[in-house]
């Protein structure tokens, strides 16, 4: 297993492996990574020559600067899941420097809109710095393939349209959410839970399904009214949104079409600790 903490080095060593006919599969990741972000680097060794897994905690898509701080770093335990899944999968953890030579700042970005709502309009900036480090990561390693989970899918979507108006020859490849036995979405924030607020999350995965049930015979605004209800019942749960979109350009719901695809997304405090989920409805 090769780590590399400089561009110049990775690029050096990519240069001297690929080639032409061989397919390089990428993982970006934060680091801290769980069985998750296992499945991912699981289906990029699958379905390419070599795989790289990038660990880097960027500063600029946090909007609370306590919530960086409290972020786990991991890379010892990090490199040891990678190698028992792939002893051949390359690792990229690069210094702040690398990323932000000069100033640690975000680019600014033209989504479309996508970048506006839901997580957008609750963590300011949030997807300039998410746009500014995937561009740099992606232009450094320059995969055939990029993977990332579908628990973050505004983020998904967003991946997919920054390629896009770059114009960069990567298929952006969306991954289904893996979750724990309760339900609740993986992510490295889950362990900062207690055992009892871990085990009463698994309702936002639960309130998903229903909102999914009713979707086939209600309309969007009534399954959207019904979670919120549902959450004023769970006190230590803090709804902060449910919203019903459209799949590809997550427009809001008014009327339901058919041919047309939709999700339901939600965002929920407990204790303190912020977790996203969503679902596909139809």
């Amino acid at each position: 297993m090769q780590l590399f903490r400089t561009k110049e080095k990775l690029k050096a060593y990519l240069g001297s492996i690929t080639s032409d006919n061989s397919s390089l599969g990428m993982v970006p990741t934060m680091g801290a990574l769980h069985s998750g972000h296992l499945k991912l680097a699981e289906r990029a060794v699958h379905e390419n020559d070599i795989v790289l897994v990038s660990i880097f905690v960027n500063p600029t898509q946090f909007d609370n600067k306590q919530d960086l701080k409290k972020y786990p770093k991991t890379l010892t335990q990090d490199k040891e899941l990678l190698y028992s899944l792939d002893r051949e999968i390359i690792i990229f953890a690069p210094l702040v420097t690398e990323i932000y030579p000069e100033k640690v700042i975000s680019g600014k970005y033209n989504f479309d809109g996508l970048d506006k709502m839901m997580e957008g309009e609750y963590r300011t900036g949030h997807f300039d710095g998410v746009g500014t480090v995937v561009e740099a990561l992606l232009t450094i390693v320059m995969p055939n393939k990029a993977y990332f989970g579908e628990k973050d899918f505004q983020q998904l979507q967003i991946i997919r349209k920054l390629v896009e108006k770059l114009n960069l020859p990567i298929a952006i490849i969306g991954c289904p959410i893996v979750r724990e036995a309760t339900g609740l979405a993986m992510s490295s924030r889950n362990e900062r839970l207690s055992n009892r607020l871990r085990k009463e999350a698994a309702f936002i995965y639960k309130s998903l399904l229903e909102a999914k049930a009713k979707f086939g015979t209600k309309s969007a605004n009534y399954v959207v009214n019904w979670a919120q209800k549902e959450f004023d019942a769970h006190s230590d749960l803090k709804l902060e949104y449910f919203s019903i979109r459209t799949s590809k350009n997550l427009k809001p719901v008014v009327r339901k079409q058919d041919g047309q695809k939709y999700r339901a997304f939600i965002a929920v405090y407990a204790e303190g600790v912020r977790l996203i989920d969503n679902i596909a409805l139809n």
